[in-house]
């Protein structure tokens, strides 16, 4: 558990492999985002709001939100684009502490929470078109400190061993991936304007599916309520950051980071509103609400089976394996390159900084990661995961927005390929959404925030004694 040298293990640095330019960073940025949620969160979303109105304004609330939080990220990005993206950002903007705390979060929660979450829906998508074996009623039962591990056990197993050969198959390098990930999403997009279509034109769906529903929502109750549907409307529109972790690997990174962030943030934004008026439109959003008790039961294949009957179902589920297996491809590759990062920094496990000899890739940080993303898929549900992630993510998200501002002070002379478009105003109101989301959270969603906030605390003795082990 010594910190690593400040040299990568191998002569090779990552600066030195070829580079991809701006459209494969839109696809890694498309990639990276569109895995699970845009197709399961509607369901925690209509149970909360409870009318189709207000979930369509917490998609787009929570869609400007990410919006305003991309162009912000992308001045920074276009400042200090390099490996690592925030840790790198945050390291020069605040200290040595902040950029070690947002790296261990990302190692002990959000990077490896999110692949757990993605790789879980992927088996439960599996599971949906070919059954996988029950888990015995006793293997369910049972309890370590408070959770249930061996729960859906075949469906976890699944998950687990998804993680670890896409793991082995990102050790194989970035062109790979990328490839591949083109493609897939390609279909992913093609599959999912054709679902917006049919939705519109099948005949099946109604106008008074639509129409504004009285909640009983009003003042504080209506803010609060709106602030956990947009919770679970931020995980769809979660990693859209992630692409900045292989700011070394870009062509041209202050020019085409930010493009790449802002072209494809609005890609999504679009999509995501389209998929949701159309799952709104062919099925009332009480019916929506009503899946909330079924963990298996994912809304989009509902609305397709509604729409098309077995054969939308099965067109549904195989878009999901196809998006799922894309997300989860692409974050495992990403995130593995923060941990690289740190290693090289000395702030991580030693030897985490080192390339494979033949592919040079940080083949030791995708194992580590795949080893503790292991214990997340054991720990606890889809739902649980996500927001507990979600919480982490803002904290940092409003952080390199404060940055903005911070840079604007202190380098003010400084080249900057982008500028936040808005500013002071949309950063300033990034900031106070994300603030409002954090202690929104600690209030209606104590255990999520709690365990979040613990995850945190627990890198704060590591970044000590590495600290300690470097050299004076």
């Amino acid at each position: 558990m010594t910190p690593a040298s400040s040299a990568p293990t191998t002569a090779t640095s990552l600066d030195n492999r070829p580079k991809i330019g701006l459209s494969s960073a839109i696809i890694f940025v498309i990639s990276s985002v569109v895995g699970t949620g845009v197709f399961k969160k509607v369901v925690p979303m209509a149970a909360e709001l409870g009318s189709p109105t207000l979930v369509l304004l917490a998609w787009l609330l929570a869609g400007l939100v990410s919006l305003a939080g991309t162009l912000s990220n992308a001045e920074v990005a276009s400042m200090l684009a390099s490996e690592g993206g925030e840790y790198v950002y945050f390291r020069i903007i605040y200290n040595r502490f902040f950029a070690f705390l947002f790296g261990w979060t990302n190692f002990a929660v959000i990077r490896t929470a999110s692949i757990a979450s993605i790789a879980y829906v992927f088996a439960q998508s599996v599971n949906s078109l070919i059954p996988l074996p029950a888990t015995p009623a006793a293997w369910a039962d049972f309890s370590l400190l408070g959770l249930h591990p061996l729960e859906n056990s075949s469906v976890k197993l699944l998950a687990i061993a998804l993680v670890w050969g896409q793991t082995a198959f990102n050790i194989r390098g970035l062109r790979t991936g990328e490839a591949i990930s083109r493609a897939l999403t390609a279909i992913m997009v093609i599959v999912m304007v054709g679902f917006v279509i049919m939705g519109l034109v099948s005949g099946v769906g109604s106008v008074a599916n639509l129409q504004p529903i009285d909640t009983g929502l009003s003042g504080s109750s209506l803010l609060s309520a709106m602030a956990l549907a947009c919770l679970s409307a931020f995980w769809p529109y979660e990693g859209w950051n992630t692409v900045g972790y292989i700011g070394g690997e870009i062509k041209n990174p202050s020019r085409n980071l930010p493009w790449a962030l802002t072209i494809g943030t609005l890609a999504i934004m679009v999509l995501y509103l389209l998929m949701n008026l159309v799952y709104l439109y062919v099925v009332p959003v009480g019916d929506l609400a009503a899946l909330k008790g079924q963990p298996n039961s994912i809304a989009a294949v509902t609305v397709a089976g509604t729409m098309a009957g077995s054969i939308g179902s099965l067109v549904l589920s195989c878009l999901l394996l196809v998006t799922t297996f894309n997300c989860c491809s692409i974050t495992i590759l990403m995130a593995s390159r923060l941990f690289y990062a740190m290693s090289k920094d000395g702030q991580f496990f030693s030897r985490i900084d080192y390339l494979h000899p033949t592919f040079q890739t940080p083949s030791r940080s995708l194992l580590l990661q795949a080893a503790w993303t292991t214990l997340m898929v054991l720990s606890g549900s889809f739902d649980t995961l996500t927001d507990m992630l979600i919480f982490a993510a803002f904290i940092f998200y409003g952080a390199t927005t404060v940055g903005v501002f911070i840079l604007r002070k202190r380098m003010p002379d400084t080249e900057r390929p982008y500028r936040v478009i808005g500013y002071p105003i949309v950063p300033g109101l990034f900031i106070a959404f994300c603030a409002y989301l954090v202690i929104n959270t600690l209030i209606n969603r104590p255990y999520e925030a709690g365990v979040g906030l613990l995850l945190m605390a627990t890198g704060v003795p590591f970044y000590f004694y590495w600290k300690r082990k470097q050299p004076a």
